[in-house]
């Protein structure tokens, strides 16, 4: 069986294709990406661009499933439509069995949403595809452990609410995305990769506490003020933007669901938020 990951160049990309290596499955891999030049060892790099669909239907030839990784280009309604042409560029090439990496809360929202690519990618899978799989996935715990590194010196960490979410590691999210590609019978599910607790913005102030070993507090705040501070870290319009609606989708109760799909789909039971955060701010 000769499997493809697009996006092969991003770190989740990236770990996929590292996870599906370990897994020694004996499968062909093929790694997809604008810089197929930095795929090294026995993965073939192809090169694949969201943005000139041609190059995808090359690119795709001859594979028999294939996951497809949304791009961080953040432009108004961009994603969703390379996620189209991905769609329909597998189609074209004869991918037998399509896998989509989508977004915990995935659902109908305006084309300058931030996370309106996530739905508009899912109904185009499934209305198109005979054979697809979604694994929507929660919040990246390392990416909150990047934003707490910025703000621990504040001695607060700030939201826009009580911000429940069941955060998740990149790995267990690669080791999930590895398994069901590898694995029988997922034609058709939606499953959710998340972490094994959802965390509330206090609680998560309490771990960074314990393992710093000083008081973090925990302040809710508005957008203006979010926005306020982001500018004065010199985050472009583009960036805070996203950063705002994510928090706005945190407070919607986006991320507040827990699954064991991880452990269902990789045979290992998901990481927690400490877990992530004792690797990264001790």
């Amino acid at each position: 069986m000769k499997i493809g990951v697009s996006g092969a160049s991003g770190k989740l990309g990236g770990a996929v294709v590292a996870e599906l290596i370990a897994r020694g499955s004996g499968h062909e891999l093929v790694a997809i990406s604008r810089s197929p030049e930095s795929v090294t060892g026995t993965v073939e790099g192809r090169l694949g661009d969201y943005d000139q669909p041609a190059s995808l239907v090359k690119a795709y030839a001859g594979l028999d499933r294939l996951l497809i990784i949304p791009s961080a280009d953040l432009r108004p309604g961009v994603r969703g439509g390379q996620l189209k042409n991905a769609i329909d560029a597998a189609l074209e090439a004869g991918v037998a069995h399509i896998f989509l990496m989508s977004a915990a809360g995935a659902r109908e929202e305006a084309e300058t949403s931030h996370a309106s690519a996530y739905w508009t990618a899912e109904q185009h899978l499934i209305k198109t595809a005979s054979r697809w799989t979604i694994l929507r996935m929660s919040y990246y715990a390392e990416s909150m452990a990047d934003e707490i590194k910025m703000s621990q010196g504040q001695g607060v960490l700030a939201g826009l609410g009580d911000e429940r979410v069941s955060y998740v590691s990149r790995d267990d999210i690669a080791a999930a995305a590895a398994g069901a590609m590898l694995g029988h019978d997922h034609e058709g599910a939606i499953y959710t990769a998340t972490g094994p607790a959802a965390v509330s913005g206090p609680e998560r102030a309490a771990i960074v506490s314990e393992l710093l070993g000083k008081p973090i507090g925990f302040a809710v705040i508005s957008e203006e003020q979010l926005r306020a501070g982001l500018s004065q870290s010199g985050l472009p319009d583009p960036i805070i933007e996203a950063f705002v609606h994510i928090k706005r989708r945190f407070v919607a109760g986006n991320f507040d669901i827990v699954t064991e799909d991880v452990q269902r789909l990789s045979g290992r039971a998901p990481k927690s938020l400490r877990d992530i955060l004792a690797q990264h701010l001790v």
